[in-house]
């Protein structure tokens, strides 16, 4: 200890993550925030991630930002989580603020995580998250359906994947025919048949066909999917139709981009939507023995 009882400049350094709002003076906390810029400057890109990272579940830190009394930082929800004690020492929690990390984060500008996808933006760090939910070069999950996929990745990456893992049907051109055959028609639980995808405009688009029990009614239902940001998805149309003994039942709507699940776009029944009963007249009467549905379809882009 400095003569007159002033922390040394040395001794501030070492311990920085003990101020708190209680019992860090303006000066201490003025030397404290510049030793970490100089450190943040000098490090990498790297670095600075791992130092803004809470130890414990690896996500971004952000105000507040707590802190046990041997410097331990950690996030809000890992200190709620923790019932008051530290997951890396043990010792009580408290209620200490790392003020210091907290400035220096404020002062930061870091690139968006998905600069290898193709952003470049450079943005404050506290803006950085809300950006990164919303870049339109956040990866995609894979629009297959029926199936508990992890993959993630750019349009180029999705369809080399829906073409070598899933197997899918690929076709090129703006407009299709296609027949669905479902041996047992009486269950309609959670029935997906296979996703084709078109290639139209130089797009990507997934055609989906399942079928499942809207309340008491078990329908089928057929939709498509832009592989793509939503406003793209907006210049384009389509129609499907189905029917049979001078009957049809059609369908126009927009393409939903594949950001949305194609859960969500089923439960929001944005689709074409044919109850039971009448795909059966379609196919041919009530018999009950085998349901045969030829769904046609086009996709146009709007001027």
């Amino acid at each position: 200890m400095a003569p007159g009882g002033g922390a040394s400049r040395k001794e501030i350094i070492e311990t920085w993550p003990n101020f708190t709002s209680c019992d860090t003076t303006n000066t201490q906390l003025e030397k404290s925030i510049t030793f970490l810029g100089e450190k943040f400057r000098k490090s990498s890109i790297h670095g600075v991630h791992e130092l803004l990272e809470c130890p414990i579940c690896t996500r971004s830190l952000y105000p507040p930002v707590y802190q046990c009394p041997n410097g331990h930082t950690l996030c809000t929800n890992c200190k709620t989580g923790a019932h008051n004690f530290c997951p890396t020492c043990q010792v009580e929690l408290g209620n200490i603020r790392c003020l210091a990390l907290e400035k220096v984060a404020e002062s930061l500008e870091l690139p968006c995580r998905h600069q290898n996808l193709g952003c470049h933006k450079i943005l404050p760090y506290y803006r950085k998250l809300k950006h990164e939910q919303r870049c339109k070069f956040r990866p995609y999950h894979c629009p297959y359906a029926g199936s508990e996929c992890s993959i993630k990745g750019d349009i180029p990456t999705l369809m080399l994947h829906l073409k070598e893992d899933h197997k899918v049907d690929m076709h090129t051109g703006c407009t299709f025919n296609h027949r669905y055959v479902k041996s047992n028609p009486e269950e309609v639980d959670n029935a997906i048949w296979m996703l084709t995808v078109f290639d139209c405009y130089g797009k990507q688009f997934c055609l989906h066909f399942e079928a499942f029990s809207l309340g008491m009614t078990p329908v089928y239902m057929a939709f498509l999917r832009f592989m793509g940001e939503d406003n793209e998805a907006k210049m384009f149309k389509y129609s499907l139709e189905v029917g049979g003994f001078g009957r049809k039942l059609t369908w126009q709507g927009i393409p939903r981009s594949i950001r949305d699940s194609h859960r969500k776009v089923r439960d929001c029944q944005d689709g074409l939507i044919i109850p039971r009963s009448l795909a059966l007249f379609f196919s041919g009467g009530n018999n009950g023995q085998e349901l045969t549905l030829k769904v046609t379809g086009r996709i146009w882009k709007e001027h």
